[in-house]
């Protein structure tokens, strides 16, 4: 096969992310997937991208990554609103940190509400909230739709694609598959899921395991607005942006006083509008080889305390499903040059989708730009982001990078 200048390992969204923005600079990109299409953790999520609930460490990088989902969106077709996220506080520490965060960071990415304000925002007269916030930079994409539209972009503008190929082996600008061998100036290893298979020592490093996620998507109720994305409590707890106000440990607390169920399944409750309808979620559990079983009583659990706040007297179930993604117990971001041609990029935290524009342009901000060749359209594309303050580097030969970032 040809040579390229790039070779990408993996077509989850943050592969994707690479190869959309280094065709953009300009760059011959080639993508080797095992697959046959985008079937991995990038469609299995709320397709939601919760900038404004990121640090305040990586929001250059979050703000850099809206910027990208915008760039892809004006230049694929894919679906992105920008209609925000609604936090309804059910408490008074729910309504106390979401009003530390609003004097936080300002009005421009935190809106307080009234609780009439954010009942009609969810479509519940009868919420019991005693008030609520919105943040108007999030998005929403539809993550059935989001990777493989890009993807069919990609190849349609040239992006050459080898799906249902096995990676076995990725050094020295070589890619060896059960195909034969691949040649670029750099390779892009973004394999998700596999990434213990296919670099081991790294993930042995980082003591990475998978995280799984009771999901479902249900119908959505004709009296329910359309478009918007639902926080809840939980989410205020998980989310670094909020957790790092003054007022978590009261919100913790009240949560497990409150909710010891959901504590217990290590909830982040949440409620995204896509056009097929509300997916609810999501649990979290941890290991090296999950059972592939879901567990009816989390899913129930979540599923009655969404309706709940929705006002869905009778929800129907469209589908349930465990989600998966790469995770590590310390760190959320493993980005290392194992080699001068090699880069292994691994997002092991659960924001992948909301970051991964970000994050690719942080790569090939690293990756030299020689010839500009090739067929992309323009090869005068800046990158998205450049290194936050406090992304720090581990050794001369591997640059990995640690992000505060749930």
């Amino acid at each position: 096969m040809p040579k390229t200048d790039l070779i990408i390992v993996g077509s989850g969204i943050l592969g994707l992310a690479t190869a959309f923005l280094a065709y953009r600079q300009g760059r011959t990109v080639r993508i080797i997937d095992r697959s046959a299409r985008p079937v991995g953790s990038s469609i299995q999520n709320f397709g939601h991208a919760c900038f404004t609930g990121q640090a305040d460490e990586i929001q250059p990088l979050a703000m850099a990554s809206r910027a990208g989902w915008q760039e892809a969106a004006a230049a694929t077709g894919i679906w992105a609103a920008e209609t925000g996220t609604f936090a309804p506080a059910m408490t008074e520490p729910e309504l106390h940190i979401l009003q530390e965060f609003a004097a936080h960071r300002g009005s421009d990415q935190v809106q307080m509400l009234d609780a009439g304000e954010v009942a009609d925002a969810i479509g519940n007269p009868d919420l019991h909230a005693i008030g609520g916030a919105h943040l108007p930079l999030d998005m929403r994409v539809n993550p059935r739709e989001a990777a493989p539209a890009l993807a069919t972009w990609l190849a349609r503008e040239g992006v050459e694609f080898g799906w249902s190929t096995t990676v076995t082996e990725v050094a020295g600008g070589t890619v060896s598959t059960n195909r034969g061998d691949f040649h670029a100036d750099q390779v892009v290893a973004c394999p998700g899921l596999g990434l213990s298979a296919l670099f081991p020592a790294i993930a042995d490093a980082h003591e990475v395991r998978i995280c799984t996620l009771v999901m479902s998507l249900i119908d959505r109720p004709q009296h329910l607005p359309s478009g918007f994305a639902m926080f809840t409590g939980t989410s205020m707890a998980r989310y670094d942006g909020f957790a790092a106000m003054p007022g978590a440990a009261a919100l913790r607390e009240d949560l497990a006083q409150r909710e010891p169920e959901l504590v217990d399944a290590i909830a982040n409750l949440m409620v995204t509008d896509i056009p097929g309808g509300l997916l609810i979620g999501d649990s979290h559990a941890y290991d090296l080889s999950p059972e592939p079983f879901i567990d009816e009583g989390i899913a129930n659990l979540l599923l009655d305390r969404a309706t709940t706040l929705l006002g869905i007297e009778e929800p129907v179930v469209l589908q349930r499903w465990l989600g998966q993604y790469t995770n590590s117990t310390n760190t959320n971001l493993i980005l290392e040059r194992p080699d001068d041609q090699t880069t292994v990029a691994a997002v092991t935290s659960g924001v992948g989708m909301t970051l991964s524009f970000g994050i690719a342009g942080r790569i090939l901000n690293d990756l030299p730009l020689d010839s500009g060749a090739g067929t992309g359209a323009s090869a005068e594309s800046e990158p998205l982001a450049e290194t936050p303050a406090t992304f720090t580097t581990s050794t001369p030969t591997a640059d990995e990078v640690v992000m505060s970032a749930r």
